[in-house]
């Protein structure tokens, strides 16, 4: 898709800094949030096994749960542990076409794991013995790894700490 030029880019740029000028509380001026974090992430796969062995294998995810889904008969839900507390869930749906994914408004463009360096180059090394192609340090992206598991489910895996971005803290 062509990008922004010229004047539209700059509209795009000073609509961004009265975004954040109108809206953007620093520190300590932010409210709190309503919030306690991230449960769980819930996706659909194509095949349970393949998900699993992609996800605990070559990521490191551990598998904690596997249970018939309480909302459709024969459906498998099934959580991995991505720390802190957090879970990334997969749902089948035996019986329904899926179409492949879709980069879409109100679609996932991508979700961004934080990981540690021993981590982030052993499941590097596990992509690549597997043939997972990726896209990242090639892009003078030093930090990430952005992929799909075998279900469209776009990731990345990031070596910055958990609310941190480009170096800078964001929250607590």
């Amino acid at each position: 898709m062509p990008q922004p030029e010229g004047p539209a880019l700059e509209a795009l740029r000073a609509r961004r800094a009265e975004l954040r000028a109108r809206y953007l509380h620093e520190p300590p001026d932010r409210p709190a949030t309503t919030a306690r974090g991230v449960h769980h992430v819930a996706f659909i796969c194509r095949d349970v096994e393949e998900t699993i062995r992609f996800h605990q294998e070559l990521l490191g995810f551990p598998l904690v749960e596997i249970v018939e889904n309480r909302d459709y008969r024969g459906s498998t839900h099934f959580f991995f542990d991505i720390g802190h507390g957090n879970l990334l869930g997969f749902f089948d749906f035996p019986g329904h076409d899926h179409p492949p994914f879709a980069e879409t408004v109100g679609g996932v463009q991508h979700i961004a794991l934080s990981v540690g360096d021993e981590q982030y180059t052993a499941a590097r090394t596990r992509l690549d013995e597997a043939g997972v192609s990726y896209l990242g340090p090639d892009r003078g992206v030093e930090e990430s790894l952005y992929f799909r598991d075998p279900n469209g489910v776009p990731l990345e895996l990031f070596r910055e700490r958990l609310g941190v971005f480009n170096g800078r803290r964001l929250v607590d």
